[in-house]
């Protein structure tokens, strides 16, 4: 079993406990226990539900993309999106890092019980806003605002509602519960005391020499260990006829006579 907490995050907290730039709140303001870390992000001027755990595995398995955990937000947005602005979350947008993944998007009416937000949502008489509630399976840097904005329908609020089968279940902005649950298998396998390392690889013989190729052994051959000799004992077949080559000249060179002036008398 793993210890899991579900905390829902105020507005402007940063989701770390410490920070370098003094006068910040942070999670260290809120949760006491020790060892405790989160399992992914919630930008600092976003609220709502944020998984803290103590096991690792755990934390991957929440946190990382490959588990594509569905993540559920409750967004305030500048005017009442279209059909079409809908259809284009729900298909995927175009960001600077790349496509969107599709989108499960609908209208909703304002979240009842909503608490009231420190500072509050700008208002304007002109433009109505309104609510949508969208679920994504990434997790790109501020990726439901650059959603939104990318529609036409910039975030004016966004509270975090749920992730995976994890919710807010009425926790109060700053409070947080522990639960426990099953934790996920460590993804490496370890060694027992005493073991031997795994065998490293050796290094296949390459095309070019193959049917052709000895095993230099490593007592006596003067051959690095993972270098496959050719045949003859070379390394290469170019140092082989380099070789072959001196040879040949050497058998069909005639022999030089040494020419001595005489001495003067």
């Amino acid at each position: 079993m793993a210890q899991l907490i579900l905390f829902n995050k105020p507005y402007g907290v940063l989701t770390q406990f410490t920070d370098r730039e003094n006068g910040r709140a942070t999670l260290a303001d809120y949760i006491s226990l020790p060892g405790v870390y989160a399992a992914g992000r919630l930008d600092r001027d976003s609220e709502g539900l944020l998984l803290l755990t103590d096991n690792g595995p755990l934390n991957a398995q929440i946190a990382h993309p490959k588990f594509k955990k569905p993540k559920t937000y409750l967004v305030q947005v500048d005017g009442e999106p279209t059909d079409e602005a809908l259809d284009a979350l729900r298909n995927g947008v175009a960001l600077k890092d790349g496509m969107t993944l599709p989108a499960k998007v609908r209208r909703i009416d304002e979240p009842a019980g909503l608490w009231e937000r420190d500072p509050p949502v700008r208002y304007r008489k002109a433009i109505p806003t309104s609510w949508i509630e969208l679920t994504i399976t990434e997790g790109k840097n501020r990726q439901v605002r650059r959603m939104t904005a990318a529609v036409g329908f910039p975030t004016l609020r966004l509270i975090r509602h749920s992730i995976g089968d994890w919710d807010l279940g009425g926790l109060a902005p700053g409070e947080w519960k522990v639960i426990e649950v099953d934790a996920p298998p460590a993804t490496h396998r370890k060694l027992s005391p005493g073991s031997a390392k795994p065998p490293r690889r050796t290094q296949l013989p390459d095309k070019e020499a193959s049917g052709t190729q000895n095993t230099a052994k490593l007592k006596g051959a003067g051959a690095k260990p993972g270098v496959a000799l050719r045949k003859g004992g070379y390394k290469s077949a170019r140092q082989r006829n380099a070789t072959d080559h001196a040879q040949t000249s050497l058998r069909g060179a005639k022999p030089v006579r040494s020419r001595s002036r005489p001495k003067k008398g």
